[in-house]
C-alpha cells in the first residue's frame, strides 16, 4: 500500500480547504492510499510552514507521493513548482494533481512536466531581459536602483514564548493523530 501526503492550501482564513480535502480524500480512498493530511490555511507569499514541514518529509522518502488538488494549491509560480517538483521527482517521489489529471510519475506525466518547464524557463528569460531594459532605462534617467539608504528595521518583535510553547504541544499531538496544520491554527 502506498503511503502518501495529501496537501491542501487556501489563501485566507475566511476560506475553506473543505472542498480540497474531501476531493483528495475521496481520490486516496478509491486508489487504497494510507495518507496524511496537510492543511495550510492562511498562508502568505513566503511563508507557507505547513509545505515546508511536508517537504522535509518528502525529501526523506516518508512518503511515496504527495497529491494535491491543484497545481496553484502547491506554488504560486511556476518556477517555484517546477523546482519543486524537479526536485521531487529526482527522488522518486511521486507528484499528482487531482483537478489538473496530472501525475508526473508516469511517462505521459513526465512529457507533460517536460513542456511545463520549457514554458517555465521561457517565461523567466523574458522577465529577466524586461528587468535589464527597465533598469538601463532608469539608470539613463539618473534614477538610483535599489534600496534606499537609511536604517533598518528597528522595530522591536514581540516575544512570545509561553504562547508558542503551548500551540507547538498542540500542534504535537494533532501531528501524533495525522493531522498536520500550521502552527497559527493553534495560536
Amino acid at each position: 500500500m502506498k503511503k502518501v501526503a495529501l496537501y491542501v492550501r487556501v489563501s485566507t482564513s475566511e476560506q475553506t480547504v473543505e472542498n480540497q480535502r474531501i476531493r483528495l480524500v475521496e481520490y486516496a480512498d478509491r486508489n487504497g492510499y494510507d495518507y496524511d493530511l496537510y492543511e495550510e490555511v492562511e498562508s502568505t507569499r513566503k511563508t507557507r510552514p505547513v509545505k515546508q514541514a511536508l517537504l522535509a518529509r518528502l525529501r526523506n522518502h516518508e512518503y511515496d507521493a504527495v497529491i494535491i488538488y491543484k497545481l496553484d494549491r502547491w506554488a504560486r509560480s511556476s518556477t517555484e513548482l517546477i523546482l519543486d517538483t524537479k526536485e521531487l521527482l529526482d527522488k522518486n517521489v511521486g507528484f499528482i494533481s487531482i483537478s489538473d489529471n496530472l501525475d508526473f510519475s508516469t511517462a505521459a506525466g513526465k512529457l507533460q512536466f517536460a513542456i511545463l518547464s520549457a514554458f517555465a524557463e521561457f517565461e523567466r528569460e523574458l522577465i529577466r531581459e524586461r528587468t535589464i531594459e527597465g533598469l538601463r532605462r532608469a539608470k539613463m534617467q539618473g534614477k538610483n536602483a535599489g534600496r534606499p539608504k537609511g536604517s533598518k528595521d528597528t522595530k522591536k518583535r514581540r516575544r512570545s514564548g509561553y504562547i508558542l510553547r503551548e500551540a507547538n504541544k498542540k500542534m504535537l499531538n494533532s501531528q501524533k493523530n495525522g493531522i498536520f496544520k500550521s502552527i497559527e491554527e493553534y495560536l
